[in-house]
């Protein structure tokens, strides 16, 4: 089959309905994210559902040139499009001799799952995860728990682009009944608590609500459901753990209730956010050092890995000390950690964002935020004595901020990224102070994350998956500490007319 592969073509046309969309920038460094187009927006669609039979056509040939087998797991998430664009993609991977099952409407972590449960080496989960309504994506991988990486996606890019498809049909087709009873006996079977655990889940009426509050409850915890009703208008907030305003929300929920805990989930169920008893929003950089401390606790010696916008705690604390425990800071990407974690046989993976990964004996090396969820339960049962928030107290005070994202075009974002690194690599080779110290540190292994002399950090990289930059800053020191390198940041970054303003501040 021959398409035109267009980068640009407007709704209501000839063109959008006889040639497939498909924009180039929708091939992000671990998976695929397009603005598909909401009503009433006056942004142009990046994608069309010739576009997404396209890109299933060239997922399909590159699984059949990897040498995988034809199996492929799919599902879709909770969005007014999403099984359209899902059966869209099915079409193209059964043109290209693939043998779908299908899991309906599912999180990712279900998906993941299934390439176990079923065995099946590949899978294609239909998501834009936290992204507003009008994005849509595709998380890929041919080789479980792995998800693709920057070498698949720019196969797979190329393959799409250039209309390069193997198509000797073949495919099929199997709709799997029940699954998601089959992901929640898998996931809760054994984890009974005995401690009763007071539990806000807040779902963002995402795809999460058909799940978290069952799993919860299936290990013994009281739950107490903050939008868990499916509503793909998503009508209070973006179910995204790490917006402040859904973490506003699950406090507010978690005073008035008395909860032990509360926990967020986002679109599609692979992040878990935390907030404690006395209502405070936990980083979830600071949520993987006390599962860390559990964790090494019961495993000695244990290795982790977090990313490189993480607590600089994970390398200082005393008690990971203690506990024999090492850390590598990776680069930030789900895809990027989840690899990173099998090379190293390490325990456990956190990344800033939510996405955490275990190794067994606690998963399978996938992130799954259910699982995040089960594990932070389980760290409050051994610590009977002492609630969320003493656990959270325990740690070295550090002063933090959100990650925050300035708008940048995504074909500019990483030139911008080069010139800022470049500009921190002179100023240490000539000694120069930057806020207000000499510049200690510079990691480079995704973007530059500046470290000054008292260890206050700040860095800057390109967001993977949106079109903005991704900027985080912690001082161990103080909060004027904090202000002083965002300050100084910020100034270099405003070099760059290409940077907007930020989402969020603190």
């Amino acid at each position: 089959m021959t398409f035109s592969i267009v980068a640009d073509a407007r709704p209501n046309s000839f063109a959008f309905e006889t040639s497939a969309l498909v924009k180039p920038s929708g091939f992000r460094e671990y998976d695929a994210r397009w603005w598909f187009g909401r009503p009433g927006s006056d942004k142009a669609p990046e994608l069309n559902l010739i576009g997404v039979q396209a890109l299933g056509m060239g997922l399909g040939t590159l699984i059949r040139r990897m040498g995988v087998g034809p199996g492929i797991v799919t599902g879709h998430d909770f969005r007014a499009y999403s099984l359209s664009i899902k059966l869209a993609l099915v079409s193209g991977l059964m043109a290209a001799g693939a043998k779908v099952k299908d899991i309906g409407l599912a999180l990712s972590p279900m998906a993941y799952f299934a390439q176990f449960a079923l065995d099946v080496p590949s899978v294609a989960m239909v998501t834009a995860s936290h992204n507003e309504n009008g994005w849509t994506g595709v998380k890929m991988g041919a080789q479980r728990p792995l998800t693709f990486g920057p070498e698949e996606m720019s196969a797979l890019k190329k393959i799409v682009l250039d209309g390069d498809f193997d198509l000797p049909g073949g495919g099929a087709y199997e709709f799997v009944p029940d699954f998601r009873a089959r992901y929640l006996d898998d996931l809760t079977q054994g984890r009974r608590l005995h401690r009763r655990l007071k539990v806000v889940a807040a779902c963002g009426n995402g795809t999460a609500g058909a799940f978290a509050p069952e799993a919860l409850e299936r290990i013994g915890c009281e739950v107490v459901p903050l939008d868990v009703e499916l509503d793909h208008s998503f009508p209070r907030y973006n179910p995204n753990p790490e917006d402040m305003e859904m973490l506003h929300a699950i406090r507010d929920k978690v005073l008035e209730v008395g909860a032990d805990v509360g926990l967020g989930f986002d679109g599609d169920g692979d992040r878990c956010g935390v907030v404690d008893n006395e209502g405070h929003e936990i980083f979830a950089d600071k949520v993987g050092v006390m599962l860390a401390r559990d964790i090494s606790a019961l495993h000695p010696g244990s290795t982790f890995v977090v990313d490189v916008k993480s607590t600089g705690l994970f390398q200082t604390d005393a008690v990971l000390k203690a506990n024999g425990a090492t850390t590598d800071y990776w680069k930030t990407g789900h895809s990027y950690i989840k690899r990173r974690v099998a090379e190293l046989g390490a325990v456990a993976g956190f990344e800033k964002s939510g996405h955490f990964f275990f190794n067994p004996p606690f998963g399978r090396g996938y992130d799954d935020g259910l699982v995040t969820a089960l594990a932070v339960c389980a760290m409050l049962e051994r610590n009977p004595a002492r609630t969320m928030a003493d656990l959270y107290r325990e740690l070295p005070v550090t002063y933090g901020t959100p990650t925050m994202s300035p708008h940048c075009d995504d074909d500019r974002k990483y030139g911008v990224v080069t010139r800022v690194t470049a500009d921190f690599e002179a100023m240490k080779a000539k000694g120069e102070i930057f806020a207000g110290q000499e510049i200690a540190d510079l990691v480079t292994v995704n973007g530059v994350r500046v470290v000054a002399e008292d260890g206050t950090w700040g860095l800057v990289r390109a967001s993977s998956n949106k079109p903005e930059l991704v900027v985080v800053v912690e001082s161990p020191v103080s909060a004027e500490r904090r202000r002083e390198m965002f300050d100084a940041l910020d100034a270099v970054l405003r070099r760059s007319p290409e940077v907007g303003p930020y989402n969020q501040t603190f």
